[in-house]
């Protein structure tokens, strides 16, 4: 694609990286036939291609953003099946990043869309506010009927995603050392994270369990949260930057007392950012190094896993099991054989469903800002799950799981609490009372031991 930037736009640095990446693009329009919107609305400026003249328009010009232009990178998933499409390499990721960051930069939203977004900033990073914030709708959510289209829908669907019932808080999520089971085999710092240990603090303490149980020795580093990455998909690259700082820093200080293997992520949305801490800080002076260093160190739980080798199952496998490959686990990270692999090595039946690469709707905040396009995408996705035929759906990402429950019956469970029940802990409680899951009493709660 030819370019016009002139050398004084040129000399910013995303404008340069950004004129790189539109340079690439060569039209070719393949993109277009795996993005869920244009699937949906069939609108070239709900495409890839149809977002990329629109972003290069408002750059090369630069001026503030419209409307129109606002509308549609909006309407982005930023799921990234173009990135896994594409022929020629487009970067779609850092081009839609610098994108949102210049329309958070220029332009005026309605007051009561400005309203939403920051207040789903100011909630969603920090779980004590979340948890707070969740109290509230438990209590609204029977109303939820009545809030109809007020704000585009938004306020209904934020009301529907809120829990039945909201958890307490689990002990494993503060700061602490979990030492390895047997020799040490590896030293990790797991990312305790922000929305997922408010709604499923059960992600993190099966996860604790089933790498301890391979020889991992676990730390919950002090400092360490939210990723950043629901403000940074905002354009609000401050605190975005400010949160990859903590969490540097907090790694940082782990890996000064041992050496650290790796940094590892069990929401796949989370470690997509995580891994791109090095380019999202490459011209801090001061972090830009540490931010490399710790990219190359993270890995998904199952990446991990997957080079150590699953010890054999204990339980009485075999069952089916339906894989949701979330998009920032299989375009955001490339990360396609070790969940499957690992699930099939625990001796399940792994199915994968029709139109697998088709983002499910969740996309961060996307079902909350885009409540019509991510509920048509819960729909479709959950009639592909249910045709697999398959016992439940197993996902690396909370905020599918979240999304694709409200669309289906089908018993929703994070890929390592499988994996961690077939090799000797609990049942996920997901699926109790479900005879074909019935074993014998499963082990104590991670949370009760450590809260001793």
């Amino acid at each position: 694609m030819q370019t016009n930037f002139t050398l004084a736009q040129l000399a910013d640095l995303d404008t340069r990286e950004s004129e790189k990446i539109l340079r690439t693009c060569v039209h070719c329009g393949f993109c277009t036939a795996t993005c869920p919107t244009y699937v949906l609305l069939g609108d070239e400026l709900d495409s890839p291609r149809g977002r990329i003249y629109l972003i290069k328009e408002m750059l090369e010009n630069d001026r503030p953003a419209t409307e129109k232009t606002v509308k549609h990178i909006d309407r982005c998933l930023t799921c990234l099946s173009c990135m896994t499409t594409c022929p020629s390499g487009v970067h779609y990721m850092h081009l839609v990043d610098h994108a949102r960051k210049h329309i958070e930069e220029t332009y005026e939203r309605p007051w009561a869309d400005r309203g939403f977004r920051g207040l789903l900033a100011l909630l969603l990073p920090y779980p004590a506010r979340f948890r707070l914030a969740l109290i509230g709708a438990w209590f609204a959510r029977p109303f939820a009927g009545l809030a109809g289209e007020l704000m585009g829908g938004r306020i209904r669907a934020m009301l529907s995603l809120a829990p039945k019932s909201i958890p307490t808080p689990s002990a494993v999520d503060r700061p602490q050392v979990f030492p390895a089971e047997g020799p040490r085999r590896a030293r990790v710092a797991l990312l305790s994270g922000c929305a997922q240990q408010v709604l499923a603090p059960q992600i993190n303490e099966a996860t604790i369990r089933l790498l301890t149980r391979h020889g991992v020795e676990v730390v919950v580093a002090k400092g360490a949260g939210c990723c950043g990455a629901l403000v940074h998909h905002m354009g609000k690259e401050p605190p975005a930057h400010a949160m990859a700082k903590a969490n540097i820093d907090a790694w940082t200080a782990a890996g000064a007392e041992a050496p650290l293997d790796a940094v590892v992520i069990n929401a796949s949305g989370c470690g997509t950012t995580v891994k791109d801490y090095g380019h999202m800080l490459r011209e801090d002076a001061e972090y830009a190094e540490k931010a490399a260093r710790i990219s190359a160190l993270t890995k998904d739980v199952t990446e991990l896993l997957h080079e150590l080798g699953l010890n054999q199952p204990v339980r009485s496998t075999g069952q089916a099991i339906a894989y949701h490959a979330a998009c920032s686990m299989q375009h955001g990270q490339q990360i396609r054989i070790p969940p499957k692999a690992l699930l099939q090595g625990a001796g399940f039946q792994v199915a994968e469903p029709a139109e697998a690469h088709i983002c499910c709707g969740s996309a961060g905040i996307y079902n909350l800002t885009q409540p019509k396009i991510a509920g048509e995408l819960r729909d479709r996705k959950a009639v592909s799950l249910a045709r697999t035929g398959a016992l439940a759906v197993a996902t690396g990402n909370i905020g599918c799981m979240t999304q694709i429950a409200t669309g289906t019956a089908m018993p929703l469970v994070h890929t390592v609490e499988l994996l961690d029940w077939a090799t000797g802990g609990p049942l996920p409680k997901a699926l109790e009372g479900r005879p074909e899951f019935a074993t014998e009493s499963p082990s104590p709660s991670l949370s009760a031991v450590a809260a001793e």
